[in-house]
């Protein structure tokens, strides 16, 4: 894998350099928010690794400007701000997961092994999927209720496309963390039912069928 890795602690930065490079991977780092966009503007990355609080632009606003210029590449968070409020921060700004410090490295490189497989298999080219008049085209990430486009962040998305694939099966919030954050939230997290609300907000509220349908005490569905 080519990573990488955006850390403003030197010696924290060679720990995680070490880490993947004794794995085999190929570590490129930056020090600060500036340094990082510029190694991204000129370079492809499998992931980057991404601390929040960074000296010129911090990780947050890196994130939003890479997915509002088209970049998905992944982008798992590692950072001391672990509340569910800086969580869900760091996800709606377009992240795929979150780590906290501190953290074991094994968790960090499985974090991203995951990634990498989860987006090297989005990126096949997939048929459009369509539920009533619902349509998501997985090429171009691209969702219409009839004719109308409509626009998600990469984690609603990645949320709808799952739930998509899964139309008429309930699917509980266990199911949902674990196949579209891939991070492993203390239970009472509501992260699963604030993404619910702002796809319903978004796919059902300006029409008159709903699609998203929650299942009381077990979880979410999808159907026409």
């Amino acid at each position: 894998m080519k990573l990488l890795i955006v850390e403003d602690e030197p010696n924290l930065l060679s720990v995680i350099r070490k880490g993947f490079a004794e794995k085999g991977h190929d570590l490129s780092a930056a020090l600060d928010g500036n340094t990082a966009m510029l190694m991204l503007e000129e370079h492809t990355f499998d992931a980057v690794i991404l601390d929040v609080m960074l000296p010129d632009v911090n990780g947050i606003e890196i994130c939003r400007r890479l997915r509002a210029a088209g970049n998905f590449v992944p982008i798992l968070f590692l950072t001391a701000l672990g509340s569910t409020e800086n969580i869900i921060t760091g996800l709606q700004a377009g992240a795929d997961d979150y780590v906290s410090k501190p953290f074991k490295f094994s968790e960090l490189e499985a974090r991203i092994h995951a990634l990498v497989r989860r987006s090297t298999q989005e990126h096949k080219p997939l048929e459009t999927i369509v539920i009533g008049d619902l349509q998501l085209d997985n090429r171009t990430k691209t969702v219409k209720r009839g004719e109308d486009e409509i626009s998600l962040t990469a984690k609603e998305y990645r949320l709808l496309h799952y739930l998509a694939k899964n139309s008429e099966t309930i699917l509980t919030r266990e199911q949902i963390l674990d196949n579209v954050w891939d991070i492993n939230f203390e239970m009472n997290t509501n992260v699963v039912d604030v993404y619910i609300n702002y796809l319903r907000k978004k796919i059902d509220k300006p029409y008159k069928e709903k699609l998203i349908q929650t299942m009381k005490g077990v979880g979410y569905t999808l159907k026409a």
